[in-house]
C-alpha cells in the first residue's frame, strides 16, 4: 500500500494511491452524495452507521464514526482532537494498511477523513467490501462441533495474535467466514499491534467467548463447550505450528 496525505480546508484525507489515482475528495464520505449517484446498496446493522456502496474502486463499507453510551450524550459523532495519527479513522487506517501488507485477512482501507472543528473532529472510513462472506453469529444454527470451521477460525485468530494484534472487540460479528471457509476479522477501531503478553491474548479470547454465549441459540446450548473446544484446538494447532507458546 501507498498511503497519502492530503488537506482541503479543515479536512485531512488519508488514502492509499496505489488505488485512488487522485487525492480523493471530501464528497467520497458524504452518505447522501453516494445516494445522490445511487450508488448505496445497503446498511449494515449496529450502533453505527455503516453503508454498504458500489465505487469505482469495487464493493466497499463507508463507516462513520459515532459514539455510544454516555458519551453520545455529550456529542453523537464529534472526538476531542490529540493528534491526526491518534484520531479513530486514520489510526485504523493505518493498522489495517500494516495488517493488509502483513498478509492478514482484513479489509483492505482505501481512505479515511479526519474534520476538524475547534478541539474537536468527526470521521469517516472507507474500505473494500469482503465479497460473499457472512458473520459467524449468523451462522451458529449451522456449526455443529465436528464443522471444521471452528478450528479454522481458532487458526485465523492465532495468526493475528502471533502479528501482535490485539483486537479491541473480538465478537461473533466481527469474525466473518466466506463460502470457501476462509476466515476474515474486521473492525480494527482501537485496535493495536504490539509485543504483547498472553495476557491480552487470553482476554481477547475470554471476550469472544462471552460473545458466543450471548448469542449462542437456547436449543443447541448443549453444543457450545464442544464448539469452543474445536475453536481452542485449532487455535493451539496453530500455535504449535508457528512454534509460538
Amino acid at each position: 500500500m501507498n498511503p497519502q496525505l492530503h488537506r482541503s480546508g479543515t479536512a485531512t484525507i488519508v488514502y492509499d494511491a496505489d488505488q485512488l489515482q487522485q487525492p480523493p475528495g471530501i464528497e467520497l464520505f458524504n452518505p447522501q452524495w453516494w445516494r445522490d449517484q445511487g450508488r448505496v446498496t445497503g446498511q449494515a446493522e449496529g450502533r453505527g452507521s455503516a453503508l454498504m456502496l458500489d465505487t469505482p474502486y469495487g464493493d466497499a463499507v463507508l463507516r462513520r464514526y459515532l459514539r455510544g453510551g454516555w458519551a453520545s450524550r455529550i456529542s453523537h459523532s464529534r472526538y476531542f482532537f490529540t493528534g491526526l495519527e491518534r484520531s479513530r479513522p486514520v489510526a485504523e487506517f493505518c493498522i489495517l494498511a500494516a495488517l493488509t501488507d502483513m498478509g492478514l485477512p482484513v479489509p483492505q482501507p482505501l481512505a479515511a477523513l479526519c474534520d476538524r472543528a475547534g478541539l474537536t473532529y468527526s470521521g469517516s472510513l472507507l474500505m473494500h467490501r469482503i465479497p460473499a462472506t457472512t458473520a459467524l453469529a449468523d451462522l451458529l444454527n449451522q456449526m455443529p462441533p465436528e464443522d471444521p470451521r471452528w478450528s479454522l477460525t481458532g487458526r485465523c485468530i492465532r495468526r493475528f495474535h502471533c502479528s501482535g494484534v490485539i483486537h479491541a472487540d473480538l465478537n461473533t460479528r466481527n469474525i466473518l467466514l466466506s463460502e470457501g471457509d476462509e476466515v476474515f476479522l474486521i473492525d480494527f477501531d482501537r485496535a493495536r499491534i504490539r509485543n504483547a503478553s498472553n495476557r491480552a491474548f487470553e482476554s481477547n479470547l475470554r471476550r469472544l467467548h462471552r460473545s458466543l454465549v450471548k448469542v449462542w441459540p437456547a436449543d443447541l446450548r448443549y453444543s457450545l463447550k464442544a464448539c469452543w473446544d474445536h475453536l481452542i484446538a485449532g487455535y493451539n494447532a496453530a500455535a504449535e505450528q508457528t512454534g509460538a507458546e
